[in-house]
């Protein structure tokens, strides 16, 4: 994390070198967000709060989770849309009802700006309730300014924190700083995992599988 008495915003010179960080992000896949439920579950998680930038794709992202997790909706396998096998109307959201209803609990869906003075309020905001998990939706510019206000706040741990695939870049570990995200995880567009561990950012064909550095 920053250093003691340092201003936890990222320079503009990092910034500035690493230019594709702050690019509007891809959409999320139903796969992933897939992905994300298991890890979530796998980890017990039972409240979780959700942080996104304003771009309409992690806005998206992030309200498509929080109706998963609470149980409006259930995710639908890429293939299976594919197939036709679910209704037109569900093919394009990637859901469909869910009759087996995971009835987690979101305390907070917190968007924050690309650019504010600290991101401190919503880092407050998201700490508050000391939820079992964190989740971000956002690119990796904005994820890092987030995470790097977050490990101020008591209870936050980085091993608790998963993220959408569009985070997931060797930039994201650049900007926030050596160490700082070490144990977040995530899901890849095609439903495998990611995790970073050393700095390193390690992508997972499956959901359990030997990892490679991005």
């Amino acid at each position: 994390m920053p250093a003691a008495g340092a201003s936890p915003r990222i320079p503009a010179s990092w910034l500035a070198r690493c230019p594709r960080a702050g690019q509007p992000p891809a959409s999320h896949t139903a796969a992933e967000l897939a992905a994300l439920l298991h890890l979530l579950r796998a980890a017990r998680a039972s409240t979780i709060a959700i942080g996104h930038g304003r771009h309409p794709a992690s806005a998206a992202a992030a309200q498509a989770l929080a109706d998963a997790w609470t149980g409006a909706t259930r995710t639908v396998p890429d293939a299976a849309r594919t197939a036709g096998t679910v209704p037109d109307a569900t093919r394009t959201a990637g859901t469909v009802p869910d009759a087996a209803r995971t009835a987690g609990t979101v305390l907070a869906v917190v968007s924050y700006p690309a650019d504010a003075a600290s991101w401190l309020r919503p880092a407050r905001r998201l700490a508050r309730g000391q939820p079992d998990a964190w989740v971000i939706a956002d690119n990796p510019a904005g994820c890092a300014q987030l995470a790097r206000r977050l490990a101020g706040q008591p209870g936050w741990a980085a091993a608790r924190t998963l993220g959408f695939a569009s985070v997931a870049t060797a930039d994201l570990m650049s900007l926030a700083g050596p160490g700082l995200l070490d144990g977040m995880t995530g899901a890849t567009p095609a439903g495998g995992t990611w995790r970073i561990e050393n700095s390193q950012l390690l992508r997972y064909a499956t959901r359990r599988g030997r990892g490679g550095t991005a």
